[in-house]
Order: structure tokens, then sequence, then C-alpha cells
């Protein structure tokens, strides 16, 4: 179990709270701490003994803050979980209980509710658009059951996670230089293409206060999930799909745009608080900052190359089982 903390004195209690009070007990509890300088690392030593505690110096970032917990974790099954969040307490168990029937799977999918209103779902495994981005499936749905089936879902939500060591023996682990944000999907789809897959599990329940160690509509999270994006789509998709993106792209955006107009969907938030002007600044700087690292991101598309077992028309399949719509994506919240 990794836990990733930056200046989360105030929500991580309630994290590692739940986790004392888990069904299944054989696990161990790893928090990295990312240089915190509210006091969160003597909270957590003086009220959490049984924490293994791994003290970075500075905010490395979600990616290099869960690697670094990766590396001295010694499980077979490797959960993450944000310190934003409350488990139920049968959360570890029914996905160890899935996961032991099918050692063939090498992710698993939490049911992931919105804390303050637990009738809404934050996501339950994650959707991809064409251009790379994704969103999280039934986000903001009011919880009817429909969501209540083990199934196969594309990849799992970081917020709440569980991975097989295997897969991050056979793949590698987070890809630290994109600091936080759309790094679980970097890493989903990366095993994804290597032949595993992911299911969710339903009775895997997990409370989230979504963007509490952070901020939902930050320049700085809008420019991470642009850049990062551009990473992935250019690291793994078809070549044909990346020549093709800015069509999907420009699609996106224009429904963004009318978001921002009419105050809908997460860019219509974040104009409440910034502007567009703002946002058309932020998308510029990441296309940028995406583009001067593209020699970086090919070398690394050609190293993965070789672990590749998904072809194209799998791939392809993915937007048909796994996909959303540009609308969807862009004026929902």
């Amino acid at each position: 179990m990794v836990i990733v903390n930056w200046n989360g004195k105030h929500l991580i209690g309630d994290c590692l709270d739940s986790l004392r009070l888990q069904r299944y007990g054989d696990f161990e509890m790893i928090v990295v701490d990312n240089g915190s300088n509210d006091g969160s690392p003597e909270f957590i030593e003086r009220r959490y003994p049984e924490v293994r505690l791994v003290r970075l110096s500075e905010n490395t970032g979600f990616a290099a803050g869960s690697n670094a917990g990766i590396r001295v974790s010694s499980g077979r099954y490797i959960a993450l979980l944000n310190n934003d969040t409350k488990a139920d307490p049968g959360w570890l168990a029914e996905l160890v209980t899935v996961a032991e029937q099918d050692p063939s799977i090498g992710m698993w999918a939490s049911k992931i509710l919105n804390f303050d209103r637990p009738e809404v779902i934050d996501n339950t495994g994650l959707l991809l658009y064409r251009d790379g981005l994704a969103r999280g499936r039934g986000r903001l749905e009011q919880d009817r059951g429909q969501y209540g089936q083990v199934e196969e879902v594309l990849i799992p939500s970081g917020c709440a996670a569980m991975y097989h060591h295997d897969v991050l023996t056979t793949v590698g682990m987070f890809d630290e230089e994109y600091f936080a944000y759309v790094d679980d999907v970097d890493l989903g789809l990366r095993a994804r293409l290597a032949g595993w897959k992911c299911i969710y599990v339903p009775a895997a329940v997990v409370y989230h206060k979504y963007s509490a160690s952070s901020s939902a509509y930050s320049p700085f999270k809008a420019f991470l999930v642009e850049r990062n994006r551009l990473w992935t789509m250019m690291k793994y998709f078809p070549c044909e799909l990346v020549l093709a993106s800015p069509y999907f792209t420009g699609k996106r955006l224009a429904f963004q745009f009318f978001g921002a107009v009419t105050g809908r969907g997460a860019s219509g938030k974040f104009t409440e608080r910034h502007s567009a002007f703002a946002a058309a600044r932020i998308l510029l700087r990441a296309w940028a900052a995406a583009l001067f690292r593209l020699p970086r991101i090919c070398r690394k598309r050609w190293a993965f190359a070789p672990k590749r077992k998904i072809g194209r028309k799998e791939f392809y399949s993915y937007f048909r089982l796994f996909g959303i719509s540009a609308a969807e994506l862009a004026l929902k919240e």
C-alpha cells in the first residue's frame, strides 16, 4: 500500500484511519512524504507508528513519489491510494479476492465515490478520448447500481488502484517526467499494450475528496494535463492517429470553448476563476513543452516497442469499448 503525501496533514488522518480498519490485514502501509512543511511527517510518525514513512527532501510529484514507495514495497500486489481518500473496510479484501481468481490480470480498479456526497460517482475506471485525454467512467452520475458488475475496464484511476508487481517489473513504474496527472493513464496504457488487462471491482469502495490535495482548476494542473496527454498519445498511439490528433483535439477544444462561454464543464469552472485568455496561454505553453521533449518521447516510444503485444486493431477497439466523446469529455465537470 503506497500513499503519496504533500502538505496533507489535514487529509491523511482519515485515509490512514480507514486503512487501520481494513478487514484484510496482510499489508504494509507506506507513506511517501514529498517534502511537506505542514508537519505531516511528524504527525504520521507520532500517530501512526505502524506506517513506513519515506521522507523526500522536496516535492517530486505523484509519479516520482509513488515510485519511491513502490521501490521499498515487498508485496505481490501494489495498491495506490490518494491521501485525500477514505477506504471502505472491505476495500483491500475485495480487490485481493478478485485478483486471486485470475492471475493473468494485471490491474484492478476501485469504485470511487464522492467523499461528501457518497451517492455520486467519482469514477469506476477511466475512459479514453482519441487525443489521449482520459476521464473517469461514470463521473458525477448518481450511483444507482449501474456499475455494479465485476467487469473489464480500460485502466484504473491512480486515486485508488491496484497493480500486480509483475506489471511494474515488466513495463516499468510511473514516468517521473509527468510529475502529476495522466501518469496513471500512461502506466495503464503501457500495461495494456504489453498484454495486461484491468478488472473493475465494484465492492472495492473508496471515498474521494476530489482534488482536495491540489486544486481542481489550477493553471498548473491544466498545463500538466494537456502536456502529459500529448506525451502519452505520442508514446503509444498508432502513428496515423497521432497525425490525426489535431482534428480530435480541435473538436474537443470547440466543445470546451462552448463550455467556457456557457459555464459548463471543467473549462467553464476554469474560466470562472481565471479567464479564456489564461486557458489559451496554458494550451500554448503545454504544446510547446510537449514538442520540446519530442525527441526524448520518441526514444521512449521506440524503447517500449519490443514489449508491445497489442496490434492496431485491438488498440482501436479500446475507443469502441472504453472511449468517450468530445462533448462528454468537455461539457461534464
